[in-house]
């Protein structure tokens, strides 16, 4: 696409889990969408390996969930900072009570096919070098497609359209670093997911298709601003043995990499025609594997609502939406993150008596386990609602059942608006919302409501009793 073309009504950069997740969501609302990513070729190693059970909720609400689901492993607990006793997503209220592992590679390869499939354009080699924001456009340097009403950045860490439109990027510098290697096994441990932690660090050992482990994990030698440099099979082979006594048998290298704590949320998730997500919005120590999962939501959140805006359907001032709903949940997960980095990169005596105490908290205490595995699960995420609303404003909606034997997940597949038992006047809802009667057996919390209107990302815009 040439500088004389139509403006495509909108550019997400970067073809990552989240850009292509966001795409798709574009397309679903009727908007023309082209991703630029500057790879050629996918990456084929893995930095996630998880997906939580909000994010298979939004992968239902689209109808694609099953093909996640026939390829992952089902785990039916979580762990915070790697403490011995893990959560239970056994209690959770939802059709996914586990975290599924694949990895990342193959969550993108499959998100990808879904985009495709959508309509979306996916330009491979197009790396993005700058943008300049116009009164009705933005002009990209660097790219074949070079004018779009509105551009996204998914573009990670180091996202090349945050710097360009000026958004600041506070936070931490690291502090400390940690390490993975996946590897081949000739003695692997017999449960798909071992935790080990000591004085000398901490390790988790998740087992991975094609007969493949991952070791991460932490150790004090880590506890350093500077670059440690290139993690060896040697070193990392040093490190395991001190921290489990044995490496396992390991072999065959397949990737081996550090990470770092440095800690960063993006000021503004708007600015102008530009908007951020994912990484490009927020970074942190990957623990508990939260962050593709949160820009999955990023994503979930921002594409019905640019979608309306560039169709015509909706006023512009609904994308400074996006900004009061995620930025808060980006918060929430620095704060958790920078918790469980806490708990897991300290190693005396006082951090092993807090973690052992926690441990036992969540071992003991089903309702502790529960909120921990809500909030890392984002089962709990709530947006800000007006005064006097009702409750369930703003909260995920749970799959209700309906009298046709469709639940609300299957009725959500369109990305429509889902209208329930209401006759209110056209400007109390979209005109073109799915209309449903009233669920039958609904959750307790959900018995009193008559009337509600959920949001084409599952969240609730308004009940009534």
């Amino acid at each position: 696409m040439t500088k004389e073309a139509a403006v495509e009504q909108v550019v997400v950069v970067g073809g990552g889990p989240v850009g292509l997740w966001l795409a798709a969501e574009l397309r679903l609302g009727g908007a023309s969408v082209t991703v630029l990513e500057a790879r050629e070729e996918r990456d084929p190693n893995s930095k996630a390996l998880t997906l939580h059970p909000r994010t298979l909720e939004v992968l239902a609400c689209r109808g694609i969930v099953g093909r996640f689901l026939a390829e992952g492993v089902r785990i039916p607990s979580g762990h915070f900072a790697g403490l011995d006793d893990r959560m239970d997503f056994r209690v959770l209220d939802t059709p996914y009570p586990f975290t599924l592992a694949l990895p990342q590679a193959r969550t993108e390869e499959l998100l990808e096919e879904h985009a495709r499939s959508a309509g979306v354009v996916v330009l491979r080699g197009e790396r993005v070098t700058g943008l300049v924001q116009h009164d009705d456009r933005v002009t990209l340097h660097g790219v074949s497609t070079a004018d779009a009403a509105y551009v996204v950045g998914c573009d990670g860490a180091r996202s090349t359209v945050r710097a360009a439109a000026g958004v600041d990027f506070p936070g931490t510098d690291t502090t400390t670093w940690g390490w993975l290697g996946d590897v081949v096994l000739d003695d692997p441990p017999p449960q798909p997911v071992l935790s080990v932690t000591g004085a000398d660090g901490g390790l988790m050992v998740v087992a991975l298709p094609g007969g493949v482990h991952r070791f991460v994990g932490s150790d004090p030698t880590g506890n350093r601003a500077d670059w440690p440099g290139e993690l060896t099979l040697a070193e990392l082979r040093a490190t395991v043995v001190r921290v489990a006594g044995r490496d396992f048998g390991m072999r065959d290298p397949r990737w081996l990499s550090r990470f770092g704590n440095a800690t960063r949320q993006a000021a503004e998730y708007r600015r102008g025609r530009v908007l951020l997500a994912g990484d490009a919005a927020h970074v942190h120590f990957p623990t508990g594997g939260v962050g593709l999962n949160v820009g999955v939501q990023d994503a979930a959140n921002l594409g019905w609502k640019l979608a309306a805006v560039v169709t015509g359907r909706a006023p512009e001032p609904l994308l400074d939406t996006y900004h009061a709903e995620r930025h808060p949940v980006g918060v929430d997960l620095l704060r958790a993150t920078r918790a469980q980095t806490a708990l897991m990169t300290n190693y005396g005596p006082e951090t092993s008596a807090l973690r052992s105490l926690l441990s036992d908290a969540i071992a003991d205490v089903p309702e502790f386990s529960r909120v921990l595995a809500e909030r890392l699960s984002a089962l709990d995420v709530a947006y800000p609602a007006p005064p006097g609303a009702h409750p369930l404003t703003g909260r995920r909606a749970p799959d209700l059942r309906f009298a046709d034997g469709r639940g609300l997940f299957d009725l959500l597949h369109e990305g429509r608006h889902i209208a329930i038992n209401t006759t209110e006047p056209a400007d109390a809802h979209p005109t073109d919302a799915h209309r449903a009667d009233l669920p039958v057996d609904p959750p307790e919390e959900w018995a009193a409501i008559t009337a509600a209107l959920i949001r084409p990302d599952g969240h609730v815009a308004w009940a009534a009793t």
